[in-house]
């Protein structure tokens, strides 16, 4: 039997039953609502928000606009241009992360395994003993706070997803979970896949 070619474009979040040419974006078409406390600055294509927790501010493609209306923003393209489609939904998921980090914050957290291998905050750098000859020092970066609540627990937290997301990558980079008795850094939430030992 011959095979039943399906377009691609029913499953884009792109795609419109409505009309084609529309391309409505599933997450850009949501409004943002603006938490109490918080408040969101347009001015030609910065968008500033500010709350409880900080300020951030971003600079849209020229294809995209942000109007504050009623108490929440709309992130819409300015044209049916397929460049305008691209960056609505990535856009609206931006403005949505900067108003959710100075309303809540992110959070992320590091678990450290293996005898001897700790973590403490000295000021405004991390030290990590990780089984290697050197201590590894890291410099926070501003905007963070990590927070050890025992050697072996790291919490990471920020108003910048992007920055908490990168901070806790580059910690848990220096030494990654190895695969048969999980020794480094974990995220909390992350299952190792154990090999089994060469057995003698």
């Amino acid at each position: 039997p011959r095979a039943t070619r399906t377009s691609a474009a029913k499953f884009s979040p792109t795609y419109s039953k409505a009309g084609r040419g529309t391309n409505m974006s599933r997450i850009g078409k949501k409004p943002i609502p603006l938490p109490k406390g918080v408040t969101a600055t347009v001015a030609g294509r910065e968008v500033k928000v500010k709350g409880p927790k900080g300020e951030l501010k971003l600079v849209l493609a020229d294809e995209i606009t942000a109007p504050e209306s009623g108490g929440q923003l709309e992130v819409k393209p300015r044209d049916d241009s397929k460049r305008a489609r691209a960056m609505w939904g990535m856009s609206r998921t931006l403005v949505g992360n900067m108003v959710h980090g100075v309303s809540a914050g992110f959070e992320e957290k590091l678990e450290i395994s293996g005898v001897g291998y700790k973590a403490a905050v000295q000021g405004k750098t991390l030290n990590l003993q990780l089984g290697y000859s050197h201590d590894v020092n890291f410099p926070i970066p501003t905007g963070i706070d990590i927070k050890a609540e025992k050697p072996t627990s790291l919490t990471i937290t920020g108003i910048d997803k992007q920055l908490v997301g990168a901070t806790a990558a580059k910690i848990r980079g220096f030494r990654g979970p190895e695969p048969y008795k999980g020794k480094g850094v974990r995220y909390a939430t992350e299952t190792i896949r154990r090999k089994e030992g060469k057995k003698k």
